[in-house]
């Protein structure tokens, strides 16, 4: 169950970057009002689940699942740049976060 946080808790940071960039430096409303919330539940999940997690594989797979959905989510919906080498790093950081999940124990 705290995995399953910490994974909720990664495609909410996604969801906070990408309204952090369409918030335009906090000057519009409602995605200042969404990054708001995005960010609060995602750390609030994340807080949830390193009661039961060790706090570098948690944490990994936290910031993995936030970057590599950040980039994704720019590249499908906001014309970010795709190139071969980004896709190819982005594969190597869902790779990590794999392996990080597989490794990390419950206490």
């Amino acid at each position: 169950m705290a995995w399953l946080l910490v994974v909720i808790a990664g495609i909410l940071e996604t969801g906070f970057a990408v309204c952090l960039k369409l918030s335009h430096g906090f000057t519009r409303l409602w995605p200042t009002v969404a990054f708001a919330a995005f960010a609060l539940g995602s750390f609030g999940l994340l807080t949830l689940a390193l009661r039961k997690l060790d706090v570098g594989p948690a944490y990994a797979v936290w910031t993995g699942i936030g970057a590599a959905g950040t980039a994704i989510y720019g590249m499908v919906f906001l014309g970010d740049v795709v190139s071969t080498l980004k896709i190819v790093s982005i594969s190597l950081v869902i790779a990590g976060v794999i392996g990080l999940q597989l490794s990390g124990s419950a206490h």
